[in-house]
């Protein structure tokens, strides 16, 4: 079962929006080359709030996923795109309805 979770939230700066969206849009390609990553959501909040939330198997899946391509790719460009650094939560699932 995916039990193992992450959830990040973050603001663009103004003016900023439509290069957080698209950033998250194309990370889905990072995504879909982690193994270990089977659940991956980019989210749209509100106009400036975004968020990622995926989820994992195993805490390895986790801890490789916070060293990865996305979050290096994130942090690298978070001072340009982003009001203040994105919040990143360690979550667990409790229960889930995923297609299989």
């Amino acid at each position: 079962m995916t039990k193992f979770a992450l959830l990040a939230q973050m603001t663009a700066k103004p003016g900023k929006e439509a290069d957080v969206e698209a950033f998250l849009k194309n990370a889905l390609t990072l995504a879909n080359q982690e193994a270990e990553t089977p659940v991956w959501f980019a989210l749209k909040l509100s106009p400036s709030r975004f968020g990622i939330f995926d989820a994992f198997a195993a805490e390895s899946g986790r801890e490789a996923h916070l060293s990865g391509a996305i979050a290096k790719a994130l942090m690298a460009r978070a001072s340009e795109l982003l009001t203040e650094p994105p919040t990143i939560e360690k979550v667990d699932i409790l229960a889930a309805k995923v297609p299989g």
